[in-house]
């Protein structure tokens, strides 16, 4: 072969050199690492080629471009000199071309080799391979074919070293075989590539002719709009990673999904919930405490410890930010403003506010939502209230959780139980949605009128906090700060058109309403907005001013009759106090007795508890006839009838147990009962006085119609710390342990009727 050679090394020169003043032969040989600069003898493989130099060409840098041919095999035997150059003794192979069947068929194999090579690779043209295969000497054959071969040096050094044809022939097979097993992989490999790419490619052509002849169309292919842009929503989210991969599933099936199919629908409405609901999202809260609780006494008067309750959260959350949400259950009548006063802790904490109403829930699938099988499946109202709320730590407000049912399709109250405890709701399992969702930074606000209504386990879980109702002075503060400005805004009314002073408030209260709350008081207030702008506007008045003589005028003739206080000391009547869900009320009791056979009546709708109360109260008095100066035989010859007033409504609990007592004691002894006195108690046959719940209601009812002395268990005492002062103050409180004790406070002494 005759190839260019460049020259660098200073022996490598000085060889060149010498062997251009001489013969011009030199021997080449290779080194077995290139990148030793100065190798030594044992760094050189022995054998190499003898070649004539045939031209030297000195370029710029020291570098000699040299022009070499090789003539035939040496081996090196010795090394003579070392400096300035190597000089070595040689021993020279001459080519043997010798023709056996053996070397025949070798050389047959080789050049069908080649041939496959040569198709495979592509690397050399047709005419080359002609010019190879028509060599006929096979020693030449075997090294013009290695020449076109892209080997590594040692395979090269070693089909060198290979002297006999036959055993250079064999290695060349060996390697062309190797090559060629090599080449069938990249081929394999490429044809893979190729058909994958092809696809792709195929794929992006139709899909942009198909766009083309939409565009032409004037018409789009909505569903790979619509998956683009899910996907688009999607990148734009930082969402879980299970949540993440969910969404790109259900995108790769609307994908697939015909449009016309219903299943499309359903998996674009479940797309649009999951995409939208608040995973990551938080609010920022505002922990300064001055300010919330400025904001929460400009929203309400009053309702100190629910306000104290905020607080204390409020105080914990700024210390520990990885506190779990309260759950706190507001208790008390309507109108006391429960659900004001969870809008006001959404405001002061500057949280999103969602509030759900749960009356008349009866379908648990109402909380978990229905599994996505159904047609019109959704999730259920606490994921509904989450992506109302945009974040995932609102106020949620959970009202009316007493007026819940239970039927056929479950107990929604128990699916609550998932939602409100700390320990299961930070991977709330929706029905519809099908993956956890967390509901442990939420703050929980439960609202209720009654608490006998609300589930145990329930119950169980939330902090109870009640509000049991507003004092009259309350009522007055609360209409003069908030009511009326509301009601004067919305009739579009100025203060100085419509004047109202505390007396008219006052008459307002106890004429026209009679409730725990100030719903009711509200209406009227309204209503006195509406006759004062029809005044204004019809008889050009400038302004209205109210006054307790002329409130009639306005809201007609008042809706409630004088209360017990106002009234005569009666023999037979007697005032008890009781709780209902609306708060605490006043309750009548009037006893009659006539000649008979000693039957007990009882009317007014009573429930069981109340009858077993006036039994239990009648027994005692029949076992006190002497001391009460009865006859004795007056259970024979005397009928006694127990009427609570109001019989339509249904009336059951044992508060009036003394009551009905002292109202029997009363008629059958002809001694009146104070009517500025109210009682409240439970009876036993033995007389005594047992402890009874929603003290506080029943002792702001009894200071709303003007009670002054109120009567309950000892037991009870603990219970009037929650009273608020000014009512305490207002009222003189009578502890009994006996029956005996109620009768001594409560008859008057001697038949007359004072």
């Amino acid at each position: 072969m005759i190839i260019h050679l460049d020259v660098g090394r200073e022996k490598s020169i000085s060889a060149l050199e010498e062997a251009m003043v001489h013969d011009r032969l030199i021997m080449l040989a290779t080194q077995k690492d290139a990148q030793n600069d100065k190798p030594a003898p044992e760094d050189i493989y022995s054998i190499g080629t003898i070649a004539e130099v045939k031209q030297l060409l000195k370029l710029p840098g020291g570098t000699i471009h040299v022009l070499v041919e090789g003539l035939r095999r040496a081996e090196i035997i010795a090394y003579n000199e070392f400096d300035p150059y190597f000089t070595v003794e040689v021993k020279e192979y001459e080519e043997i071309q010798t023709k056996t069947p053996e070397i025949e068929a070798l050389i047959r194999t080789t050049i069908h080799q080649f041939e496959q090579w040569v198709k495979l690779s592509k690397k050399i043209p047709p005419e080359t391979l002609v010019s190879v295969v028509t060599v006929e000497e096979p020693g030449r054959l075997s090294d013009l074919i290695a020449s076109h071969l892209s080997l590594k040096i040692e395979d090269k050094q070693m089909l060198l070293a290979a002297i006999p044809v036959k055993e250079r022939l064999e290695v060349l097979c060996d390697i062309l075989g190797r090559e060629l097993e090599i080449l069938e992989l990249e081929k394999k490999i490429n044809v893979r590539v190729r058909k994958q790419m092809e696809k792709t490619q195929k794929e992006y052509y139709l899909r942009e002719q198909m766009k083309a002849i939409q565009k032409e169309l004037g018409d789009k292919d909505d569903r790979m709009a619509e998956a683009e842009e899910y996907r688009q929503r999607l990148k734009e989210q930082d969402l879980p990673k299970e949540v993440a991969e969910k969404i790109q599933k259900e995108i790769e099936r609307l994908e697939k999904t015909p449009p016309m199919v219903a299943e499309s629908s359903v998996i674009r409405t479940y797309l649009d919930w999951l995409l939208s609901l608040p995973w990551t999202k938080e609010t920022e809260d505002r922990l300064d405490i001055n300010v919330a609780e400025k904001i929460l006494e400009e929203d309400h008067y009053g309702l100190e410890k629910v306000k104290e309750r905020i607080l204390e959260y409020l105080s914990i959350r700024k210390l520990n930010e990885h506190m779990k949400g309260a759950i706190l259950c507001l208790v008390g009548p309507p109108g006391v403003g429960k659900t004001s006063l969870a809008r006001s802790i959404a405001r002061s904490m500057e949280r999103k506010f969602v509030r759900v109403s749960l009356g008349g829930v009866r379908d648990e699938a109402e909380i978990r939502g229905h599994r996505r099988t159904y047609v019109g499946a959704l999730p259920g109202r606490i994921i509904q209230g989450m992506r109302t709320a945009g974040s995932k730590n609102p106020v949620f407000l959970l009202d009316e959780v007493d007026k819940m049912s239970a039927d056929f399709r479950g107990d929604p109250s128990a699916a609550l139980l998932e939602v409100l405890d700390p320990e299961q709701n930070n991977t709330f399992s929706d029905h519809y949605v099908e993956l956890p969702f967390d509901l442990s930074r939420v703050l929980w606000v439960i609202t209720a009128n009654a608490m006998h209504n609300i589930p145990r386990p329930l119950l169980d879980r939330m902090e109870i906090i009640t509000i049991a109702g507003y004092t009259e002075e309350e009522k007055i503060q609360i209409a003069l700060r908030y009511l009326i400005p509301k009601q004067l805004k919305e009739h579009g009314l100025t203060e100085k058109q419509l004047m109202f002073s505390e007396g008219t408030l006052q008459k307002v209260i106890r004429d026209y309403t009679r409730e725990a709350g100030v719903r009711s008081l509200e209406r009227n207030i309204a209503g006195l907005c509406r006759k004062a702008a029809r005044r204004i506007v019809q008889h050009k008045r400038t302004a209205v001013k109210l006054t307790a003589q002329n409130l009639h005028t306005y809201l007609g003739a008042p809706k409630y009759r004088k209360t017990p206080t106002e009234l005569n000391h009666q023999v037979g009547l007697a005032t008890g106090l009781a709780w209902t869900e609306v708060g605490g009320d006043v309750l009548s009791v009037e006893v009659s007795v006539m000649p008979g056979k000693g039957q007990l009546t009882l009317t007014g709708q009573l429930g069981d508890v109340m009858r077993e109360s006036a039994q239990a109260g009648f027994t005692y008095i029949r076992t006190r006839m002497r001391e009460l100066g009865i006859q004795e035989d007056f259970h024979e010859k005397t009928d006694i009838h127990v009427h609570l007033p109001e019989g339509a409504i249904p009336k059951d609990g044992p508060s009036a147990g003394i009551t009905m007592a002292t109202a029997m004691a009363s008629a059958l002894t002809g001694r009146p009962v104070r009517t500025e006195i109210a009682m409240t108690g439970e009876i036993t046959l033995r007389g005594r006085v047992l402890p009874v719940g929603g003290i506080k209601e029943k002792v702001l009812a009894a200071h709303r119609i003007g009670i002054k002395k109120v009567i309950m268990p000892k037991e009870n005492k603990r219970d009037t710390d929650e009273i608020p002062v000014n009512v305490k103050r207002a009222l003189e409180f009578i502890f009994v342990e006996h029956m005996d004790e109620v009768l001594r406070a409560a008859l008057i002494e001697g038949n007359n009727h004072e």
